[in-house]
């Protein structure tokens, strides 16, 4: 049991639900979270549509006092640090800023770029010349490590407490290294997710590589297209993902409720090489992370249910399809079904693995298969790989024992993380 790792609490902050049982319901409905943004367009972005969540001032209050939301501008961190209490809580823990320091429980949280309105308030005032005036927490909110600093602080964590970054694969490697770090015994219990800002300086980059869609402006909820013939480039999201990490024997001795085991995964990078670059993947080394993944967690290709694929709505869909059936060995009708989470909250970025692990494990623990929205016009290059009833556009209940989740990311990296559902 020492070696077995479960998941004993999850929090999420997307943008179609806040929290686990709101969330739950939008995946089974499959509501959208895209919405059109007047300030993208008064900005001249391509892209005026994102994911942004709905976090009320009445419901920051409920986590942040007023001290700390003053000159607080960092919206990852906000959204990080509700989805990491919520998990806590809903593992079974509270918040008590007077609790003895907790030696057993750690935390991984990654982002990717960090507090950028922040940067852009702080640099307004230091051109300037308004250094004193900067405020006391705009190192906190702007450095990488802001989001594992406010969230361990918060709650009194004395195990390791870091933060990734490892661009869109960030969330699914904070979940393996969470693991490894109980599977090796260093830790009872790790809190690990991943978080990502919204707003047009993290998402203008993206809108002048031209990879993000420009055709739905007007119909918003039509704009976030994976799979699909008529996919024209992703929509940007925004949110966090987290997930208490625990060990079997520590879950049991304290009779915790239990969503699912994590069976194993792996991470690797493509280097770059045979077809991978800075934006695309190495097939090989795609092939080789999802092949490894199965092989770390003892089961075979053939007991996958369901895939909660990375699948952005751009040209590198078909490719991903065609990667896991040879993975995996199966296409056809042999193949398992597959969803993308992307399609009801767009691309979340560094928050992307994490939202969508909570999402693979809500299948699990809720025995559904989400749908894809907006694909009735399956992408034809993966038709001739996989039948169209591979990718539900509605909701369908099922036995789901095994999910297999995947994250690619900019800069050739890969990760596979599979869960299972725990039947005591």
């Amino acid at each position: 049991m020492k070696n077995r790792v479960v998941i004993t609490g999850m929090g999420v902050v997307a943008p179609n639900g806040v929290g686990v049982s709101q969330f739950t319901e939008a995946l089974k409905n499959g509501t959208s979270g895209i919405t059109f943004h007047q300030q993208l367009k008064d900005l001249n972005f391509s892209c005026q549509i994102g994911g942004i969540p709905n976090v009320t001032d009445e419901l920051q209050s409920k986590y942040f006092t007023d001290l700390q939301l003053r000159g607080f501008n960092s919206s990852g961190i906000l959204y990080g640090c509700i989805a990491g209490i919520d998990a806590w809580k809903d593992a079974g823990f509270y918040m008590n800023p007077d609790s003895e320091l907790d030696y057993d429980t750690g935390l991984i949280f990654g982002t990717g770029t960090s507090g950028v309105e922040k940067f852009r308030e702080a640099i307004y005032k230091l051109d300037d010349g308004q250094v004193r005036r900067l405020g006391s927490t705009v190192v906190i909110q702007t450095m990488a490590s802001g989001i594992s600093a406010y969230l361990s602080g918060m709650l009194g964590l004395g195990n390791q407490v870091t933060t990734n970054s490892s661009a869109c694969t960030t969330g699914t490697e904070a979940v393996l290294m969470g693991y490894d770090r109980i599977k090796s015994g260093k830790a009872k219990r790790m809190l690990v997710g991943s978080c990502s800002d919204h707003g047009p300086y993290v998402w203008g980059g993206f809108d002048a590589m031209r990879v993000m869609t420009y055709k739905h402006n007007g119909d918003p909820e039509k704009g976030s297209r994976p799979m699909s013939a008529s996919a024209s480039g992703f929509v940007p999201g925004s949110g966090a993902g987290a997930l208490v990490l625990e060990s079997l024997e520590s879950a049991l001795e304290r009779g915790a409720n239990i969503y699912a085991e994590v069976l194993g995964g792996e991470v690797n990078s493509g280097g770059q090489r045979q077809g991978g670059t800075l934006t695309a993947p190495n097939p090989e080394a795609v092939q080789r992370c999802i092949k490894n993944a199965l092989k770390q967690s003892k089961i075979n290709s053939s007991e996958i249910d369901v895939i909660n694929g990375h699948l952005t709505a751009t040209s590198k869909d078909a490719l991903e399809i065609e990667n896991w059936t040879k993975a995996l060995g199966r296409k056809d009708g042999d193949f398992p079904f597959i969803n993308s989470t992307k399609s009801l909250v767009g691309h979340c970025l560094a928050a992307a693995g994490a939202i969508e692990c909570v999402a693979s494990v809500i299948q699990l623990k809720e025995q559904f298969v989400a749908p894809n929205l907006n694909c009735e016009d399956l992408h034809e290059d993966i038709k001739e790989l996989i039948p169209t009833s591979k990718v539900p556009t509605q909701s369908i209940n099922g036995n789901v024992d095994i999910v297999a989740k995947a994250s690619f990311g900019f800069g050739d990296v890969n990760a596979c993380v599979l869960f299972k559902q725990f039947i005591p």
